[in-house]
């Protein structure tokens, strides 16, 4: 069997899906050590993997874009964390290399100085994308601000002059910094977004069509898996056995983005409602919070114990907890309020599996009429769901490790 080594940014939205398919490789065997933030660690041991922090200085590296004055700003803000942090990353992932001799190594989209580690390492190697990939197709619109597929010659020329406009300032700020790393290693620089993000020998995209926007054809080094909907093991409430009305789950981002007036504003909207609100706050306080008598808040709630029970979720547009969601065949009104949020949240609405409120227009009345109109599209949830079960989920991604990292390894 081999030894696998994986490599996250600082985020549990990009941990948590990752352990599915860990957990899978070492249910076959395999020996799996993870580097990761530092209060995920026991937890990780916990699960059977070796598991250690990544370099302290790396998770000091914060994200700001909470105080970005527009939608452009806010990605550049984002973006620009994951160049700083790539500089500690290289030495991080060489030391592991070192102590761990992995017979592969999978690595966070996010971490683009891992990523020109694992490239110089020369072993085999994958990158994992817990979100919309940026990489540009035809049809398919510039990564950024949420832009709806538009076909056609008017679409085309839609996307090829915006293009460069959303992807192009990422581009001049980024990539930069990232290729002077990449010299440094004796490897050549990435001249674009797609190859940033794209260019791994195995890409594992935590994701499926008809959720993602269709291709013609996907590139080879790209296997779509579905969502990986994992949560740290915890027994479900007792109180969540006492609700006697269809449940609205409500979520915002495990990572602090300032988006605590949605669990505010869905109190207000859904107190008269004959549904009961359970809200999670896993990133912010929930002191402070008047909960109306249908509803609870949560630092923290198994949202696998709550979704089978639950008619809509109200998120904040983040991958993970929508798609989870929808793999539950339960329909998403997705609030988006930054990062990747503004893709997710148009590809829910593109899909038919739920609809879409810009947070800017967030309001008790408007958010009402989301959810009521996320509730009527369950159909197109399920379709997704059915999509997302036939990708395989942990058993396909980890079959494309087998295969495609681990197959040319001689026997033991």
């Amino acid at each position: 069997m081999a030894r696998v080594l994986a490599y996250t940014s600082p985020a549990r939205g990009h941990l948590f899906p990752l352990a599915a398919p860990l957990l899978e490789l070492r249910a076959r065997g395999h020996e799996v050590s993870v580097r990761t933030l530092a209060s995920q660690v026991e937890p990780m041991r916990a699960l059977g993997f070796d598991a250690a922090p990544i370099d302290a200085g790396i998770e000091a590296i914060e994200h700001d874009d909470h105080a970005a004055k527009s939608q452009q700003d806010a990605l550049r803000r984002s973006t620009a964390v994951f160049a700083r942090r790539a500089a500690l990353e290289v030495p991080d992932v060489q030391a592991a290399i070192a102590a761990e001799r992995p017979d592969a190594l999978i690595v966070d989209t996010n971490t683009w100085g891992a990523a020109a580690a694992a490239a110089a390492w020369g072993g085999p190697w994958a990158s994992f994308q817990p979100f919309p990939l940026p990489v540009g197709g035809p049809g398919i619109p510039p990564f950024g601000p949420g832009l709806a597929p538009a076909g056609g010659l008017v679409g085309r020329i839609r996307d090829a002059a915006l293009r460069p406009i959303l992807v192009g300032v990422l581009e001049r700020t980024n990539l930069p910094p990232v290729n002077r790393i990449r010299a440094d290693l004796g490897l050549a620089p990435v001249r674009s977004v797609d190859e940033l993000y794209g260019a791994a020998p195995l890409v594992l995209y935590f994701t499926a069509e008809p959720f993602e926007y269709h291709r013609a054809t996907w590139p080879a080094n790209v296997v779509l898996t579905g969502p990986m909907a994992w949560d740290p093991p915890a027994e479900a409430p007792a109180w969540l056995a006492g609700i006697d009305r269809p449940i609205v789950l409500v979520t915002t981002s495990s990572e602090f983005l300032d988006d605590g007036r949605l669990i505010a504003t869905a109190f207000e909207a859904l107190r008269d409602e004959d549904v009961f609100v359970v809200a999670t706050l896993p990133a912010g306080d929930p002191a402070g919070f008047r909960v109306p008598a249908n509803a609870r808040l949560e630092r923290f709630v198994p949202h696998s114990a709550v979704l089978p029970r639950a008619v809509v979720a109200v998120t904040h547009g983040g991958m993970g907890a929508t798609q989870k969601a929808l793999s539950f065949g339960v329909p998403v009104c997705a609030v988006p309020f930054g990062r990747d949020q503004l893709e997710v949240a148009r590809r829910v609405e593109v899909a038919g599996a739920g609809s879409r409120l810009p947070a800017s227009k967030l309001s008790p009345e408007a958010l009402l009429a989301a959810v009521r109109a996320a509730r009527s599209r369950g159909e197109g949830a399920r379709r997704v769901a059915e999509g997302y079960r036939r990708a395989g989920g942990a058993a396909a991604a980890a079959d494309a490790v087998e295969q495609r990292l681990l197959g040319a390894l001689p026997l033991a």
